[in-house]
């Protein structure tokens, strides 16, 4: 090997010495960009909200002993998330939604039309088995003792008798629940703010505190190792998950931007509302 170059091995060690300077940076930067409320750009009604939120995740009220639950409804329609990049994030959009009718949904449809929903599922499964470190530490660094633990048991109880996680029997049999937990999630508990929306080619939307967050689940990640010395097998597993989840979902996009005079604003404050649900759940 020519001195001064760094082999594979080297290369990992470098990315896990250098990602955490990269975190605690991106940290700062989050404290000084983030607002601390954000100003309104306009109100969206719960009907426009994405049909993937649950109940569970309808958000908490400012006060219950001294705000009606009226005006308080009232008061969180219209918190928004800062979007500076509007512009662009348009742009991304129409692509990210082309690519979604063009490409990964008639995917899609034939993929759901070979494998029936069993399978679907289990392949759901398996891949929310494979990323339990992420939500494992997230669990741990938002002080989720309980969870965490609950992610430990899921692990060994489904990598074994759940053949590899494509059987989640911790669910069905002892009704242990996973905890969706990620670092963007982590950072909104710290208290940090989403500061502004983008909207990521391919990857869809997110705010500069959930892609800095992303950034930081990936050291956590199996794939990430996988990606490192087998690239075209981590592109595989990628697609695959991503065509498995679209055959899942279809049909809750449609509904979302059919209701919206403006698509591009649905999506944005469904996916803003939906993460600082997750933020604020207990």
């Amino acid at each position: 090997m020519r001195p001064g170059r760094l082999n594979g091995q080297d290369k990992v060690h470098a990315m896990k010495i250098i990602s955490p300077f990269v975190i605690l940076l991106a940290l700062w930067l989050i404290l000084f960009l983030s607002p601390s409320s954000a100003e309104p750009l306009i109100s969206i009604s719960p009907d426009e909200t994405s049909p993937s939120i649950s109940k569970s995740d309808e958000a908490v009220p400012i006060s219950e002993a001294a705000v009606s639950p009226e005006l308080s409804t009232l008061e969180e329609s219209m918190q928004t998330i800062a979007d500076p990049l509007e512009p662009i994030n348009r742009v991304f959009f129409r692509i990210n939604d082309r690519l979604y009718f063009r490409v990964f949904k008639p995917v899609a449809k034939g993929y759901k039309a070979i494998v029936p929903e069993q399978g679907r599922v289990g392949v759901r499964n398996f891949f929310s088995n494979l990323t339990t470190p992420v939500r494992l530490v997230n669990c741990l660094l938002q002080a989720k003792f309980k969870g965490a633990g609950n992610e430990v048991a899921r692990f060994l109880l489904n990598s074994t008798f759940g053949i590899a996680g494509f059987l989640d029997l911790a669910k069905r049999d002892l009704n242990v629940e996973k905890q969706d937990r990620d670092f963007g999630q982590t950072l909104g508990v710290w208290g940090l703010g989403p500061a502004f929306y983008i909207e990521w080619p391919v990857l869809g939307p997110s705010s500069l505190r959930d892609t800095l967050g992303y950034v930081g689940d990936i050291p956590f990640d199996p794939r990430t190792y996988l990606l490192i010395h087998i690239p075209i097998a981590d592109m595989s597993l990628w697609s695959l998950e991503k065509v498995n989840e679209t055959s899942l979902t279809t049909g809750e996009y449609e509904s979302l931007i059919k209701a919206a005079l403006d698509p591009y604003i649905a999506v944005r404050e469904a996916y803003y509302q939906y993460r600082e649900n997750k933020i604020r759940k207990k």
